[in-house]
């Protein structure tokens, strides 16, 4: 008996809404593309029961001095890697603590790696030359959720006891079955079949960027809504950095400046300087 074909990924299916895009005008199809867009907040709003348990995860993984690795290729993978670079300037988190791994890394960043994805060894390698172990914890990305290359990592991450949490669109797929938690938005077809840097990394992004902000939040990281750890590098976060100690110090924007100075450019250390407590992080659920 001939064997059925296996179902593609709603990722990889027609979208019957965009089917007569090489028909519109710019505005048309830039409507369709917003359209499908605008329905993905939706999709991840209602994966919030899935992300709260994986914020809970991920910061006890921190909280107990472990380290958080996303992993991941194409697109799903530089979200990842954007994610973890940006943690570091924003709230003051060195950058070990988050680190990422994208498939054909360095050159897969800025240009697609023929072939790099399909590599079930190349992840559990590099996450064993970092030292991936038992304290650890991975976000492994995949639209379809069934990129070998992670798979391959999500499999080295169970040998070593690594905690592992999967986002990904489909929710039957070998990675939402092989992840401790799967978040999964299910975000149907693309505009463009298979063009999963669309509503796909859209959503991954979404969910990411809610997880890291949430973990630095319960880690002590933010105050009120502020960026109190942020590292000023630039004339703009300097800046920034001055609004922030005078609002949270109730100083005026020349003593703040003095402070931040003499602290050295240290937000908490400013902070300190003028008598504000550090707020302490929230405890575990």
């Amino acid at each position: 008996m001939a064997r059925r074909p296996a179902t593609p990924p709603a990722t990889e299916q027609i979208n019957p809404r965009t089917t007569n895009l090489d028909r519109l005008s710019s505005e048309e199809v830039l409507a369709r593309i917003l359209d499908e867009d605008a329905s993905v907040a939706r999709v991840v709003r209602a994966a919030l029961p899935s992300i709260a348990a994986a914020a809970d995860l991920l910061y006890a993984t921190l909280e107990g001095d472990g380290r958080w690795f996303n992993l991941g290729a194409g697109t799903s993978g530089r979200v990842g890697v954007l994610d973890a670079a940006e943690l570091p300037p924003t709230f003051g988190l060195p950058p070990d603590r988050v680190q990422a791994v994208l498939a054909g890394a360095p050159e897969g960043l800025a240009q697609a790696v023929e072939g790099a994805e399909d590599d079930t060894e190349a992840a559990a390698a590099e996450l064993e030359r970092r030292g991936l172990g038992p304290g650890d914890a991975l976000v492994a990305l995949s639209a379809s959720g069934r990129t070998p290359f992670v798979l391959g990592g999500v499999a080295h991450a169970r040998r070593v006891g690594a905690r592992s949490v999967a986002i990904t669109c489909a929710a039957e797929s070998p990675l939402a079955s092989a992840c401790e938690i799967p978040i999964a938005v299910e975000v149907g077809p693309e505009v463009i079949a298979g063009s999963t840097r669309m509503k796909g990394g859209l959503a991954q992004k979404m969910v990411l960027h809610a997880l890291s902000t949430a973990v630095m939040v319960r880690l002590g990281r933010v105050r009120g809504n502020l960026m109190s750890e942020i590292r000023a590098g630039n004339a703009k976060l300097r800046e920034r950095s001055i609004a922030i100690v005078g609002r949270l110090a109730h100083v005026d924007p020349e003593r703040a400046a003095e402070t931040l100075e003499a602290a050295g450019g240290s937000v908490p250390a400013a902070l300190d300087r003028l008598g504000v407590p550090q707020r302490a992080r929230t405890r575990s659920p």
